[in-house]
């Protein structure tokens, strides 16, 4: 592995670690301050209230419990192997990390609790969380840095 692929590794592990500590803690504040189904005003439409989502994004699979625990682990599969095929291309560790410190945040809730605890209230979207954020950039991340990288590839002399 050169220097620049481990530093990456390096950089998106840590990455991770500080999302997965930044989603517990905002979960167990949320957790220790607001009551289930209190609705708390912050500014404008933007507001706490405390939910436990039993499914994915938005309710969808509810109730999944054990495979939807694999499926996460599958998916954090697939991350790590994209990730590995070129773990110095330029962004890929924040993107990477983003995204395994959201899934690893969000199963932690699951495995302790069989739950994901929602705060974040900013409709049009339904209770969300620092994982879920976490998770939406580091898609977005991912999707850029492969759109930029194909509109870079030069192309080839028989115009493909």
């Amino acid at each position: 592995m050169t220097a620049r692929a481990a530093r990456a590794w390096c950089l998106a592990g840590a990455l991770c670690g500080f999302v997965v500590i930044a989603d517990q803690a905002t979960k167990a504040i949320a957790e220790s301050r607001i009551v289930p189904g209190e609705d708390i005003d912050v500014l404008g439409p933007f507001g706490f209230t405390l939910t436990h989502n039993e499914g994915v994004s938005w309710g969808l699979a509810s109730g999944a419990g054990a495979p939807l625990i694999l499926v996460t682990l599958a998916a954090l599969g697939v991350v790590a192997y994209i990730f590995s095929r070129d773990p110095a291309r330029k962004g890929m560790w924040v993107a990477v990390g983003m995204v395994a410190g959201g899934a690893l945040g969000n199963l932690a809730d699951r495995v302790r609790v069989g739950a994901v605890t929602d705060f974040v209230v900013l409709p049009p979207w339904p209770p969300f969380n620092v994982a879920d954020v976490s998770i939406t950039f580091g898609v977005a991340a991912l999707v850029l840095i492969y759109l930029l990288d194909v509109r870079r590839e030069p192309e080839r002399a028989d115009g493909t």
